[in-house]
């Protein structure tokens, strides 16, 4: 079975689990936090994924884990079923659709922006009040910096790209003066 779909499957449990809680918010927080450690760090991966290390030395990891982030018992539970199913390479996507699933919950869109250098909060207020108009729903921007854009903003939301940077309009006046070969 395909890693997307076991992710998808573990987090829609998520899902009703927090919904019931009433923690959903923190269990998404958590499950990201968790997925930014397993993403950034090679030791943790190694720890859990070899086969050489036992399972209850893995589980003592995600265990510590889960305390040093300050864990709910849901996401302590996860993480640890997770380990002894032998699942934790999902973690990135499943808390990626996790978070997607709230957002849908909650009537929420992400749209990522990113820009060439950090941009003022009036200009990110202006933003977000366009793109809740376009949408038509309550917008959460996820913000990030690019340096090669060299000026403008890159907007993303779902499968949609807005693009104004410079990069992109440079690109386009060369492909326009170059023809192909």
């Amino acid at each position: 079975m395909s890693v997307s779909i076991v992710a998808r499957r573990y987090a829609q449990a998520l899902l009703e689990l927090g919904g019931e809680t009433g923690t959903l918010d923190r269990l998404v927080d958590e499950m990201s936090t968790v997925a930014e450690a397993w993403d950034s760090s090679p030791e943790l991966r190694n720890a859990i994924e070899n086969p050489l290390v036992g399972l209850a030395m893995k589980k003592a990891v995600m265990g510590e884990l889960a305390e040093q982030i300050g864990a709910t018992p849901t996401t302590r539970h996860a993480l640890l079923l997770l380990v002894d199913r032998r699942r934790t390479k999902t973690l990135p996507y499943l808390a990626r659709y996790l978070r997607e699933l709230a957002d849908a919950r909650k009537g929420v869109v992400r749209a990522e922006v990113t820009t060439a250098a950090p941009l003022s909060e009036a200009y990110y207020g202006r933003l977000q009040v366009q793109l809740e108009k376009m949408t038509g729903k309550k917008v959460v921007v996820d913000r990030k910096t690019d340096p090669l854009l060299i000026a403008g903003v890159v907007t993303r939301i779902g499968d949609r790209i807005l693009d104004g940077s410079l990069r992109t309009r440079l690109q386009s006046i060369k492909d326009s003066l170059m023809p192909p070969a």
